[in-house]
């Protein structure tokens, strides 16, 4: 059975907003939510179909490969991509707990605040993400590249290992929630009694209070340093392309999980070629001899330098095709061209002797320009070029 289109799961068109996007994924998942559907194995698996279909679209890289290969872009062998056949449903309410929000039923069917899957704690407070941007050239990626690069950022504090407190005698159990890291309130309603969960204030969620800090990290649990980090960047990148690499952004306050690291691509300029999507382009300059007799000439590509054979009566304009010598796709088996485009060089100036010569020969009928119907016109170019 083939996947229902992310979008249509979610109600939402292809240019949704991410806020747009969100609120979709709350309506339909409360819809579904396990909690309102007690038995109902069709209402959990659309649930669960609502929540794989939010972790892709709501993530700009996931989102905008997604768009381009669609399911395919998370088939079996690919990274990043859906919960996929076994997902677990702590795993949603871990994840995203926070759409559900505070209110009467995000509380009620246990996805709001920290929880994990409506009964368990969290651990500290998640650290934020980080951006770079990462400068790359023709050769690394057209063929990929491992980069090591320093990044300054918060990290786990060594003294406490990340507890915040000053030894293991100074945690204590919160008092407020005896632990549990969640406090419980029963409300009366028009539909009865309604129990509410909500976070700890007292211990926001971590089920124990610190009496003495860390001298280090003063409570923390992290210290602002550097971190050597391996980037693994796929060829095919464009300029502008956002990858993530999830928990390698800032550390969480007092162990909780660390942020991502969100790359972003820029492309060194090349000194001879331009890119235009997966095909890059060259112009090569040669004489009116050259044109006329033929020529060899050795053109610069991505991995080097080629040849290629001018033949006799080229015109100026003309454009020769390297096949596959262009940008791989991301992720994908295809690969671009090479597109060489010939300019015949016209002197600005001439001795007498050459303007005499030049003189005798547009006397010819043979040099007065008569294309013919085999010469392509500039829109028929433009199309090769760009097609």
């Amino acid at each position: 059975m083939s996947k229902r289109d992310f979008y249509e799961i979610l109600g939402v068109n292809r240019s949704a907003s991410a806020d747009e996007i969100k609120k979709a994924y709350r309506k339909v998942a409360m819809q579904y939510h396990p909690d309102r559907n007690p038995g109902d194995k069709e209402a959990e698996e659309k649930f669960k179909e609502a929540a794989e279909a939010y972790e892709i679209l709501s993530d700009a890289d996931k989102r905008a490969k997604y768009d381009r290969y669609g399911h395919q872009a998370f088939g079996p062998g690919t990274s990043g991509g859906g919960f996929g056949g076994g997902m677990d449903m702590n795993d949603i309410f871990s994840q995203f707990g926070d759409i559900f929000g505070n209110d009467m039923f995000g509380s009620f069917f246990g996805g709001g605040g920290n929880q994990r899957g409506g009964g368990g704690r969290s651990r500290g407070t998640r650290g934020s993400n980080l951006r770079i941007k990462l400068k790359l050239n023709f050769e690394e990626i057209a063929n990929g590249v491992q980069k090591n690069i320093k990044v300054k950022k918060y990290v786990i504090c060594n003294t406490c290992d990340g507890s915040g407190a000053k030894d293991k005698s100074s945690i204590q159990t919160c008092g407020t929630c005896g632990g549990s890291g969640q406090v419980r309130k029963v409300t009366n309603t028009f539909l009865g009694q309604m129990q509410t969960v909500t976070t700890c204030p007292t211990c926001n969620g971590n089920g124990t209070a610190i009496t003495a800090k860390c001298g280090s990290c003063k409570g923390e649990g992290r210290v602002y340093g550097e971190e050597t980090v391996t980037l693994d960047i796929p060829a095919g990148v464009q300029d502008g392309m956002q990858l993530s690499v999830g928990g390698r952004g800032n550390a969480g306050e007092r162990g909780g999980p660390n942020g991502d690291l969100i790359i972003l691509i820029e492309e060194e300029a090349h000194k001879e070629l331009q890119r235009d999507g997966l095909n890059v382009a060259y112009e090569l300059h040669i004489s009116f001899p050259e044109a006329v007799f033929g020529t060899q000439a050795e053109v610069p590509t991505i991995d080097g330098r080629a040849k290629i054979k001018i033949p006799a009566g080229t015109q100026s304009g003309k454009i020769f095709r390297l096949k596959g010598k262009g940008f791989p796709e991301v992720n994908g088996y295809g690969r671009g061209d090479q597109l060489v485009q010939v300019n015949v060089w016209t002197p600005q100036h001439v001795s007498s002797e050459e303007k005499a010569m030049l003189e005798k020969m547009a006397d010819s009928n043979n040099f007065k320009p008569n294309p013919g119907k085999s010469e392509k016109s500039f829109f028929d170019k433009m199309k090769e070029m760009f097609g």
